[in-house]
C-alpha cells in the first residue's frame, strides 16, 4: 500500500510539474505574440504602385532601391518601413484603380498628360519641396512643366516630381529598309508604300494618331473632332501597310527581323539594339513626343510624409544613377548625367564593332537636343489632358473604328497567333514592359567590363584573363 501511495504522489508531482511548463509555454508564447503584434504595428508602410520594371530591384547584384530606402529609413529615424511595390501597365490602369477606390497607395509614378488630368480631378496631393532636400537635383528644364505649373501663391508646392524622360522615334533595320529612305528623317517613313506588311505601329490611341499629327503638322492636343478625323483617314490610309498594332512585342519583332520599321521610345531602342546591332534610330524632323515620367502622392496616401522622404531618396545621386542604368531612359535628375559610373555603364566603345558605322551614340541619343525637335512644329509636342471627357470618348470611338475597320474573321486571328506562337519559341520569345531595360543587356555589359579590365590587365603585364 505505501508504495502504491508513493506512485500516485510521484504521479500527481510530475502531472503537477507539466501543467506548470504548459502553462509557463502558454505565457511565453502570448508574450511573444504581444512583442511580435508590437513591432508589426511600429513598422511603417509604404505602397509603390509603378510601370513594371521602372526601378532597379537588385537582380543581377544590381542595387535595390526599395531595399536601400528600408535600411536608410532604420538608420536615418530610427523606424522599419517596409516597401509594398506593385506595378501597372498602363497610366489608364493606373487611374482606374485610383479613381475606383480599388487601392490605397503612397506613390504613385504618371506620365505628364495623366498628371494634369488627376490635378483636375482632385486627386493628388501636394508635395512641399522645401521638405525635399534633393529636389535641387532636378534640372531647371523640368521645373514649372505645363502639366503641373506653379502656383505663384505657393511656389515650394508641387503635384509631382520629374522621374525619367523620354522621346519618341523611329526604328529601322538598316539591313531591310533602303538609306535613301530614311535620308529624310521622316515621318513618311510608316506610310511608305515598299514596306507593306513590315510596318508596326503603336497599339493605343494617344500614340498612334499621334504619329499621323506630327507628321501632317496637327496639333495633337487640339479640341478640334475634324482634326482627329484628319488623324484617322491618315491611319486608315497607313493601315493596310501595317504588320501590326504592337505594344510590348515590338521587342521581339524588331530583333528578330520580322519586321523592318517601328515606332517606339528612345530608351527601349536601346534595349533591341543590344540584341540586333543592324537597328537604327532617328527622331523625326516633323515633330515628336517628349514625355516625363513623375513621381506623385495620391490622396488616398496614408503616410504622405512618409512618401515625401521615399521621393527625397529617390533624388539621391546613388539611387537615381542606379534607376537611369536600370531603366534605360534619361533621367531629368542633372547628377546622374553628369556621373562617371553612369556615363561608362551607358557608352558604347566603337573598338567593340568591327563596322564602325555599327556603333551608336546612346548617351547622345537619349539626353539629344530637345528644342530642335520642336523646330519644325506649330504646336505643343508634349501630350496634355483632352480637353474635355467627350473629346476623350470621341478619340477613342475613332481608334475603334480604325482598329475593327475591314477586321479579318476571329479564326483567322487565332490561326495567325498559332503560327507566330510556333515560330517565336525558336527566338525563345520574353516578354518585356514598356519600362523595361533588358536583363541579358546588363549581364553582357558587366561581361564586357570584365573581359576590357583582364584584357587591359594581360597587356600591361598583369593578370592573364580567366586568371
Amino acid at each position: 500500500m505505501k508504495r502504491l501511495k508513493t506512485s500516485k504522489r510521484t504521479t500527481f508531482l510530475v502531472i503537477s510539474a507539466l501543467f506548470l511548463l504548459l502553462f509557463s509555454l502558454v505565457i511565453l508564447v502570448s508574450c511573444g505574440g504581444d512583442d511580435e503584434e508590437e513591432d508589426t504595428s511600429s513598422t511603417l508602410v509604404l505602397n509603390v504602385y509603378n510601370w513594371g520594371e521602372y526601378i532597379s530591384d537588385g537582380s543581377l547584384d544590381s542595387y535595390d532601391t526599395n531595399k536601400e530606402f528600408e535600411k536608410y529609413y532604420y538608420e536615418t529615424f530610427g523606424r522599419k518601413v517596409k516597401v509594398n511595390y506593385t506595378t501597372y501597365a498602363t497610366n489608364e490602369d493606373m487611374y482606374a484603380k485610383l479613381k475606383g477606390g480599388a487601392g490605397s497607395y503612397d506613390i504613385v509614378v504618371p506620365s505628364d498628360y495623366m498628371i494634369e488630368k488627376m490635378i483636375r480631378e482632385d486627386m493628388l496631393l501636394p508635395i512641399d519641396t522645401t521638405k525635399i532636400e534633393n529636389y535641387e537635383n532636378i534640372s531647371e528644364d523640368f521645373l514649372d512643366p505645363v502639366y503641373d505649373p506653379i502656383d505663384p501663391a505657393h511656389p515650394d508646392q508641387v503635384f509631382s516630381v520629374p522621374y525619367t524622360y523620354g522621346v519618341v522615334g523611329i526604328i529601322y533595320n538598316n539591313t531591310m529598309v533602303d538609306p535613301e529612305d530614311v535620308a529624310e528623317e521622316s515621318w513618311g517613313l510608316l506610310w511608305n508604300e515598299k514596306y507593306r506588311g513590315k510596318i508596326l505601329q503603336f497599339n493605343n490611341p494617344r500614340d498612334g494618331f499621334a504619329t499621323a499629327m506630327y507628321y501632317k503638322n496637327i496639333d495633337v492636343n487640339s479640341d478640334k473632332e475634324e482634326d482627329w478625323d484628319r488623324a484617322l483617314e491618315l491611319m486608315k490610309q497607313q493601315k493596310p501597310l501595317v504588320q501590326s498594332y504592337v505594344s510590348d512585342e515590338i521587342f521581339n519583332k524588331m530583333i528578330s527581323g520580322s519586321a523592318a520599321i517601328g515606332v517606339y521610345y528612345a530608351g527601349d531602342y536601346i534595349t533591341m539594339y543590344d540584341k540586333n546591332d543592324a537597328l537604327r534610330f532617328y527622331y523625326p524632323t516633323e515633330g515628336t513626343n517628349i514625355f516625363v515620367d513623375a513621381m506623385c502622392i495620391p490622396k488616398s496616401s496614408k503616410n504622405p510624409e512618409l512618401a515625401q522622404e521615399y521621393i527625397n531618396f529617390m533624388l539621391s545621386e546613388e539611387a537615381a544613377v542606379a534607376n537611369a542604368i536600370y531603366i534605360g531612359y534619361a533621367s531629368p535628375n542633372k547628377l546622374v548625367k553628369e556621373n562617371e559610373d553612369y556615363i561608362d555603364e551607358m557608352s558604347y566603345d566603337p573598338e567593340e564593332y568591327e563596322n564602325e558605322e555599327d556603333w551608336v551614340d546612346v548617351i547622345g541619343i537619349l539626353y539629344g537636343d530637345t528644342e530642335q525637335l520642336k523646330a519644325n512644329y506649330d504646336y505643343d509636342p508634349a501630350f496634355r489632358d483632352y480637353s474635355s471627357p467627350e473629346l476623350e470618348q470621341y478619340v477613342f470611338g475613332l481608334w475603334e473604328e480604325l482598329k475593327t475597320e475591314n477586321a479579318t474573321e476571329p479564326w483567322v486571328h487565332i490561326t495567325a497567333a498559332l503560327i507566330v506562337l510556333a515560330l517565336g519559341g525558336g527566338f525563345g520569345y520574353s516578354f518585356y514592359l514598356r519600362k523595361k531595360r533588358s536583363h541579358d543587356y546588363r549581364m553582357r555589359d558587366k561581361e564586357r567590363a570584365a573581359q576590357k579590365k583582364a584584357t587591359a590587365a594581360q597587356n600591361s603585364g598583369g593578370m592573364k584573363p580567366g586568371e
